[in-house]
């Protein structure tokens, strides 16, 4: 074994020392982001309450606080994150809210839908949109997926510019922020992601490079940040940031919730997240998750609920359905496992998982089948 320098084993212990500072202020955050709200209350069954406000009807829930409680100057709005695929909008999203809202992969164009998460402060209360990465689209998936992207930034108070600080900014980034630029009214800020994973010199580039590419399209970026999600590096600031952009306004959802998404969905995503796991190039795009059913078993004492979730995992080739279920079903077990743990730790109860896969033909080119779908 070749013994560690005293330099190697001093870059080591300044290595924990800074994980160990990262995960304490990370800790701290999630801290302050739920004192500031009531415990969310997951009940064992879906709501069946009036859906909170989006950004496409926005408004004051009838059980908001009233507007005397908060101060004059309290700001209250949506902001949305959009980059190209994998720029990290989903986590940066998770890391602003201080939870998981939504669910995060490796794999290009995991995220399908907007995702709201809800920061509540004593002077604000920040609605974070994450949407699907824009992108060429090959399907009526990819076009509809970017139709809904176009729909967001729309209407948002603020508008997050997200690229990579690991990756040279290129076309897509490029076509991004030239259609940003027609956003004429809406504030802008862009936003260097994943510093954890550049040098200094690569971050200092990319932040000339940003600011470059705003004058090249005609954007006036409100502010340029760099931040890490992973390391919770400038994510307050982030916030503040954001914030300072919203305007004058009470709160727009009730001081409970830290997102609108209702259950179903938000379950279903997790199947999906656990399905994603190790999988083929060629699957992920072709991957779609419905829940058919959440029902607390009956004949259960009180202190002891169980939830069955009936969801149903579609391909679109017999190939790759063989791929979900592994040899003997091995792999579906194991998707079933993870996802049900995390479901578990969101509605608080435990779960009996029944997982189905089933083959939908090309469903991402078919308009039928994308409406069954949710699409």
């Amino acid at each position: 074994m070749v013994p560690m320098t005293s330099s190697g084993s001093g870059r080591s212990r300044s290595r924990q020392a800074a994980n160990a500072e990262a995960a304490k202020k990370k800790a701290e955050r999630v801290k302050r982001s739920q004192k500031l709200a009531e415990k969310r209350v997951t009940t064992d069954q879906v709501r069946d309450s009036e859906p909170a406000p989006t950004a496409y009807g926005r408004g004051v829930r009838d059980d908001s606080p009233p507007r005397h409680e908060f101060p004059d100057d309290f700001r209250a709005g949506f902001a949305c994150f959009v980059g190209r695929p994998n720029a990290g909008k989903s986590t940066l999203t998770n890391s602003v809210v201080g939870a998981k809202v939504a669910i995060t992969s490796g794999r290009p164009q995991t995220t399908r839908h907007t995702v709201r998460g809800i920061v509540h402060r004593d002077d604000a209360q920040l609605v974070l949109v994450d949407t699907p990465g824009l992108h060429k689209p090959r399907t009526l998936l990819g076009a509809r997926l970017n139709d809904e992207v176009r729909a967001t930034w729309a209407e948002v108070d603020v508008i997050g510019f997200c690229v990579p600080a690991d990756e040279k900014i290129g076309p897509g980034d490029r076509y991004i922020a030239a259609e940003l630029a027609e956003v004429r009214r809406t504030p802008k800020i862009a936003i260097l992601t994943k510093t954890d994973k550049a040098s200094k010199e690569q971050i200092a580039e990319q932040l000339l490079a940003l600011v470059e590419l705003g004058r090249e399209v005609g954007v006036e970026w409100a502010e340029v940040i760099p931040v890490s999600a992973v390391r919770d590096q400038q994510i307050q600031l982030l916030e503040d940031l954001l914030v300072k952009q919203l305007p004058e306004s009470p709160p727009l959802y009730p001081g409970g919730e830290l997102t609108d998404e209702p259950e179903e969905v938000m379950v279903g995503e997790l199947v999906r997240e656990a399905a994603l796991e190790g999988v083929r190039d060629e699957l992920p795009h072709s991957l779609a998750v419905t829940v058919e059913e959440m029902t607390l078993r009956e004949d259960r004492p009180a202190d002891r609920p169980l939830l069955d979730v009936h969801a149903t995992l579609y391909v679109e080739r017999p190939s790759q359905k063989a791929i979900v279920i592994g040899h003997g079903g091995e792999r579906l077990r194991e998707v079933g496992s993870r996802a049900r743990q995390q479901i578990e730790a969101l509605l608080g109860t435990p779960v009996f998982l029944d997982l189905h896969v089933k083959v939908a033909k090309d469903w991402q080119r078919d308009p039928k089948q994308l409406a069954k779908l949710g699409f």
